[in-house]
C-alpha cells in the first residue's frame, strides 16, 4: 500500500490545485510558493538538487501538525529542513520544505541541576552552547558546522562532531522527543521507556493550541515488528562507535540497556518518520580549561594507526588530517599528517599536563602542546573549514562529497586508508581524507567528474566498490552525515536485503503514505540521479570577468558554493567579515550561499526563468554590500562581490539604471567636474531643502549627510609642497603613491600625512600622481563593467610605473580593486597583472622598504575597524605589527562598517547599513575609554563613524604623522 501511495513529483511539478490556499488557511506561519523561496531550497551541501513546490516557515508545533494534515490530504510530500548543511542530499525534496529555522528557535527550558535542556528544532547548536556555558555545561556533539546547524538537523542525521570520543553522538545525548507524523498525529518518545503501542498517557505540547501527544514506543505495530525479527536485529548490525547508516532498530531490542529506546531508534531517521517539534537533550560538564596536543606523523596511515592507542588517555578529541589539506603555513609540527588531541582539566595547568602526557606517550615524528586559546582557535579553524577547503584540490580542480564520512573500527583505520588510497588510484581519482580518527570516521572530498556521463558512470562504479571495501573492514557507509541519497541505495551491501527490507516496513508503520522525505533511507533514489550539475548550461556563459580560478567559467565560479553555510553564522565576533547582510536580516536570500543558489538556478533556468533579467536575483543581490568578505572567509572562496558586479552589468545592459548608479557609480567623474566649485557646493549642501532634492535625484538615502568636498585636492597640495623645481635624480629614490578618488577629493589630509611619513621613513620623494587615473572601483561595484574597463585601460596608459617599484595605495577598497578586479577584467593585458602585483598598503611598504625605521611610540589603546576589502584581499598582518611597534594596543573590530562604498548611501539601504555598523564597530567605539585612538583606513568606515557615532576616526597614516617630530 505504501508503494502505491508514495507521492511522486517531477523536478518542475506544480502544487496541486487548492493546496496553497488550504495550507495558508490552516497555518499561521509564512507559506511561500514563489521562485525565490523554491530556488533557495533546491540544494543542501550535497551533490543533489530537487526543486520543491514551496516553503513553509511554521510558527509552532500546531502549524507543523496542521501542515502535515493538509499535505496528507493533497498527497504533497514534506521535507523538514534545518540549516541545510546535510551532505548526503536528505535536506532536498520535491514537496513542501519546512523551514524550521525561522520561528522554532526557542530554548524552552534549561535545567542546570538535571543537566538537560528542552529546545525547539530550529535552535542553532552554538546558541544552546552559549546558553549552557554560564552553568559550566555544553551539548557534547559538535559538528564543524556548529555555528549554523540546528538541533533538529542533528537529530535527523544523528550528528557527531569532533568530541564524540568523549561525549558520543546526538543519539547518545537525546532524552525525549515530541514529533508529528505525516497526517498530523503527535507522539512523545522518551528514552528507554517500554511503552505499549497505544501509549499510556497524554501530555500537552508547548504549542498554543495544545496539540495532544501520545507517549509511545512508536506507531502501532512497531513492537510486533521487532519481536518478529529478534535474531536478525541481534546479528545484523556492525559494532563500532560511528555506525550511523540505516534505521537503528537494534535500539528497540528488549535487552537494550534501560529497555527499548524509541528516541535512539528515531535519531538518524533523516526526516523520513516524523517531524521533530521539541527535544529534551542531555548537557555535559564543559572542561574549565583545554589544551591541544598536535602530533606530527610521517603519513596519514601512521597517524590513523596511532589514534586508537591514545583513547585510553581519555582525550576529548582525536582528529586527523594530512598535509594536502593545509594550504598555508599554520605553525604545525613536522610531519605529513597530524593528530589534534584535545584535553580538558579543571585548570589550565591540569589540561596542559594531560596534553603533555599524551605527547610523551605518542610515537610521533614531532609534536607540540598549544595552550593559548587564540592558537587553538587558529588550528581548529583549519580542521573546521576542511569541508569547504577540501572541495578544491591544490591545483584548483573541483572535488565533491559523495563518500564523505565512512567509518570503520578505529583499529582498522590505518589499513582501510591504505586500501582507500589504492582504490582512488585505480579509478584515477584524488581525495583529501581527514576526520575523526579516534572514532574511525573519515571525511573526504573526491575530484569526481559529475558533469559528463562518463564521469558520472565512474562515480557510480567507485561508490559501489568503496561500499564493498568499507563493509570488508567491518565499517558503516555513513559515520556521521547520514545516508541520504548518496549512500542509501548501497545499504543492502552493508546490511543485506532482509534487514534493509525491514527498514522499509519500519518506515511504512511510521509513514504509510510515504509522504515524509521520500527517496531517503527506505526505497531510496539512485545515487547518480538528481545531481545538482545536470541542470547547468553545458557551455561556458559569456561573461566580463576572467574568473581565473574557475577556468573562465561563470558556472564553475557559482559551483564553488557547496552549501556548508559558514556565511549563515549570525554572530561572528572577531576579525571575520562574512556575511554582514545575513547577520542583520537572518534571511537565507541575504547569505552568500543563498545568493549563490539563486545564481545557480538562474543558470539552470527551471525555477528562475528570465536569466540575467531576473528580479529575484537582483533583489537578493541588492543587500549584498560587496564587502568581499566571502572571498577570504568562505572556505571555498566564493566571491559574491564579483558575481554581483557581473550580474548587474548584464541585468542593466541597454537599460535605464537606478539613479544611484549614475550618481555614485560615476563618482570619480563628478568629483573631477566639481573640483573648481567645491566651496560653493559645500555651502549649497548645507541648505537642507537643496540637499534633500539633490539626494532624491541622485538616489541617495535621505538619512545620509553629503560628505564635504576638499577645497584643495591632494595632488594640488603635493605640487605646492614639493615646489616647481623638484627634480627626480634617480628612480630608486622615489615612492609611487596612488591618488585615489577619496584621498584626492574628500580626505586629502590622509595623503598629506602619508607623504610626511614616507619622506621621514625612507628619505625618498613621493611622485606627483598622473592626472585622470582611477582604479574603477565605483564602476565595478555598480556593475558598469564596460566603463570600468575603459577607465582601467586609461589608467594603465597614463600611470607609467617604475618597473620593480611598489605602488602605495592608502584606500583599502581601491587597493583591493587594483589587486583583484583590474587583472580579472583585463586578463589579456600584461600591464594589469604587473600593476596588481605592485600594490602595497602603507604598512606593507614601510615593512618592506624601511625595515629599520622606528615609528613614533604612542602607547595608547586603539579601536576601529580593519576595512573589509583589506581583510579579504590584502590582509592586515603588516598593520598589526606596525600598531604593535607604535604601542597602539587592542584589537580592531571585524565585520563590516555597513557603509561599504556606495551601498550605505543608496536609498533603501539605511536600516541595513546602520545595523551592520551596530553589529561590532559602533559598540566597540562607544565602549572605548577616553583617549582611545579610533582607527579606520577606509573612507567609508570613517564616514560611517562620523555620521552614526559622532567620532572622528583617522587613517593610520594620520596617526603616525601626528607622532613624528615637528619639521
Amino acid at each position: 500500500m505504501a508503494e502505491q501511495h508514495r507521492p511522486q513529483h517531477s523536478p518542475t511539478a506544480e502544487a496541486p490545485d487548492g493546496f496553497a490556499a488550504a495550507l495558508r488557511s490552516a497555518v499561521r506561519g509564512e507559506a511561500d510558493f514563489g521562485p525565490t523561496a523554491r530556488a533557495l531550497t533546491t540544494m543542501d551541501a550535497s551533490n543533489y538538487r530537487r526543486v520543491p513546490l514551496g516553503v513553509l516557515a511554521p510558527r509552532d508545533a500546531d502549524d507543523i501538525a496542521a501542515a502535515l494534515t493538509v499535505c496528507q490530504e493533497y498527497g504533497v510530500p514534506v521535507v523538514p529542513r534545518g540549516g541545510g548543511t546535510s551532505i548526503a542530499g536528505q535536506a532536498t525534496g520535491t514537496g513542501l520544505v519546512l523551514d524550521l529555522t525561522r520561528h522554532l528557535r526557542a530554548i524552552v527550558d534549561l535545567d542546570p541541576a538535571a543537566r538537560t535542556a528542552t529546545v525547539q528544532p530550529g535552535v542553532i547548536l552554538d546558541d544552546l552552547r552559549a546558553a549552557a556555558a554560564p552553568h559550566g555545561l555544553t551539548f557534547g556533539p559538535d559538528p564543524s558546522t556548529h555555528s549554523r546547524c540546528t538541533l533538529g538537523g542533528m537529530i535527523g542525521n544523528n550528528s557527531c562532531g569532533a568530541h564524540s570520543v568523549a561525549w558520543g553522538t546526538t543519539a547518545d545525548n537525546v532524552r525525549g522527543l515530541s514529533v508529528v507524523r505525516y497526517g498530523g498525529e503527535a507522539l512523545r518518545l522518551e528514552q528507554g521507556r517500554g511503552v505499549g503501542p497505544h501509549g499510556v498517557r497524554e501530555r500537552p505540547a508547548h504549542g498554543p493550541e495544545g496539540v495532544r501527544e501520545r507517549l509511545a514506543h512508536g506507531p502501532e505495530g512497531v513492537r510486533e515488528l521487532i519481536d518478529a525479527h529478534l535474531a536478525l536485529l541481534r546479528t545484523g548490525y556492525p559494532d563500532l562507535p560511528r555506525r550511523i547508516s540505516g534505521y537503528a532498530l537494534d535500539a528497540l531490542l528488549p535487552e537494550h540497556p534501560g529497555g527499548p529506546d524509541p528516541v535512539r531508534a528515531f535519531c538518524g531517521s533523516e526526516g523520513t518518520l516524523a517531524v521533530v517539534t521539541e527535544a529534551t537533550v542531555r548537557l555535559v560538564e564543559a572542561p574549565r580549561a583545554r589544551a591541544l596536543a598536535v602530533l606530527g606523523y610521517a603519513d596519514e596511515s601512521a597517524a590513523a594507526e596511532a589514534a586508537p592507542g591514545l583513547l585510553p588517555y581519555r582525550p576529548l578529541t582525536v582528529e586527523g588530517m594530512a598535509a594536502d589539506l593545509v594550504r598555508e603555513p599554520a605553525g604545525l609540527p613536522r610531519g605529513a599528517a597530524w593528530l589534534f588531541v584535545e584535553t580538558g582539566g579543571a585548570t589550565p595547568a591540569e589540561a596542559k599536563a594531560h596534553a603533555e602526557r599524551i605527547l610523551r606517550a605518542a610515537d610521533a615524528v614531532d609534536g607540540a602542546v598549544v595552550t593559548d586559546p587564540a592558537g587553538q582557535r587558529a588550528l581548529w579553524r583549519i580542521r573546521e573549514d576542511a569541508s569547504g577547503t577540501a572541495t578544491r584540490m591544490p591545483d584548483g580542480t573541483e572535488a565533491w562529497p559523495g563518500w564523505e564520512d565512512c567509518a570503520v573500527p578505529p583499529a582498522r583505520l590505518g589499513p582501510y586508508l591504505r586500501d582507500f588510497r589504492a582504490l582512488l588510484g585505480r579509478h584515477g581519482l584524488r581525495g583529501t581524507p581527514y576526520g575523526h580518527f579516534g572514532d574511525g570516521c573519515i571525511h573526504v572530498r573526491i575530484d569526481f567528474d559529475l558533469l559528463t556521463p562518463a564521469g558520472v558512470s565512474r562515480f557510480r562504479r567507485f561508490s559501489e566498490e568503496l561500499a564493498e571495501l568499507v563493509v570488508a573492514h567491518g565499517g558503516s557507509l555513513s559515520g556521521e552525515h547520514g545516508d541520504g541519497q548518496a549512500r542509501a541505495e548501497l545499504l543492502p551491501r552493508m546490511y543485506g536485503d532482509e534487514l534493509v527490507g525491514l527498514f522499509g516496513r519500519f518506515k511504512d508503520l511510521w509513514d504509510p503514505d510515504g509522504g515524509l522525505n521520500p527517496g531517503m533511507l527506505a526505497r531510496p533514489a539512485r545515487l547518480d540521479e538528481n545531481l545538482r550539475f545536470a541542470a547547468l548550461p553545458k557551455r561556458p556563459v559569456d561573461v566580463e570577468f576572467g574568473y581565473p580560478q574557475d577556468g573562465g567559467d561563470f558556472a564553475g565560479a557559482v559551483r564553488r558554493c557547496v552549501g556548508v553555510a559558514k556565511c549563515r553564522t549570525e554572530t561572528a565576533p572577531g576579525a571575520g567579515v562574512m556575511c554582514p547582510s545575513f547577520r542583520v536580516t537572518g534571511e537565507e536570500a541575504h547569505s552568500t550561499r543563498g545568493r549563490a543558489r539563486l545564481l545557480h538556478e538562474m543558470l539552470a533556468g527551471e525555477v528562475i526563468t528570465d536569466g540575467w533579467r531576473s528580479t529575484e536575483v537582483r533583489d537578493a543581490l541588492d543587500l549584498c554590500l560587496s564587502c568581499k568578505g566571502c572571498r577570504s572567509d568562505c572556505p571555498v572562496g566564493v566571491d559574491m562581490a564579483t558575481y554581483k558586479a557581473e550580474f548587474l552589468h548584464h541585468h542593466y545592459k541597454d537599460r535605464l539604471r537606478p539613479a544611484a548608479h549614475y550618481a555614485l557609480g560615476r563618482l570619480p567623474q563628478w568629483l573631477r567636474l566639481a573640483r573648481p566649485f567645491a566651496g560653493l557646493l559645500n555651502a549649497l549642501a548645507r541648505i537642507r531643502p537643496l540637499a534633500a532634492l539633490a539626494k532624491r535625484l541622485a538616489g541617495i538615502a535621505p538619512e545620509r549627510a553629503i560628505p564635504e568636498l576638499a577645497t584643495e585636492t591632494y595632488s594640488r597640495w603635493l605640487r605646492g609642497h614639493q615646489g616647481k623645481g623638484t627634480h627626480i635624480a634617480s628612480s630608486s629614490r622615489v615612492v609611487q603613491l596612488w591618488a585615489d578618488t577619496f584621498t584626492e577629493h574628500l580626505s586629502p589630509q590622509v595623503g598629506r600625512a602619508a607623504v610626511r611619513v614616507l619622506e621621514e621613513a625612507t628619505g625618498r620623494t613621493v611622485l606627483p600622481p598622473p592626472s585622470g587615473v582611477c582604479c574603477g572601483l565605483t564602476y565595478v561595484s555598480t556593475g558598469q563593467l564596460d566603463r570600468a574597463r575603459a577607465v582601467m585601460r586609461r589608467t594603465l596608459d597614463r600611470i607609467g610605473l617604475f618597473p620593480g617599484h611598489p605602488l602605495v595605495v592608502l584606500e583599502p577598497s581601491c587597493a583591493a580593486t587594483l589587486r583583484t578586479d583590474l587583472p580579472e577584467l583585463l586578463p589579456d593585458d600584461p600591464r594589469a597583472a604587473e600593476l596588481a602585483s605592485s600594490v602595497r598598503t602603507l604598512a606593507q611598504y614601510l615593512e618592506e622598504y624601511a625595515p629599520d625605521w622606528t615609528p613614533p611610540r604612542l602607547d595608547r589603546p586603539a579601536v576601529g575597524q580593519t576595512h573589509c576589502h583589506q581583510h579579504a584581499v590584502l590582509g592586515d598582518a603588516a598593520e598589526r605589527r606596525l600598531r604593535e611597534r607604535m604601542g597602539l594596543t587592542g584589537e580592531l573590530s571585524g565585520g563590516c562598517c555597513g557603509l561599504a562604498g556606495n551601498f550605505g548611501f543608496e536609498k533603501g539601504h539605511w536600516e541595513v547599513s546602520v545595523a551592520c555598523a551596530e553589529e561590532q564597530l559602533l559598540p566597540a567605539v562607544r565602549g572605548s575609554e577616553p583617549g582611545t585612538e579610533v582607527l579606520a583606513d577606509g573612507f567609508s568606515c570613517r564616514t560611517q563613524l562620523d555620521q552614526l557615532a559622532g567620532r572622528r576616526a583617522r587613517h593610520l597614516a594620520e596617526v603616525i604623522a601626528e607622532g613624528l617630530e615637528p619639521t
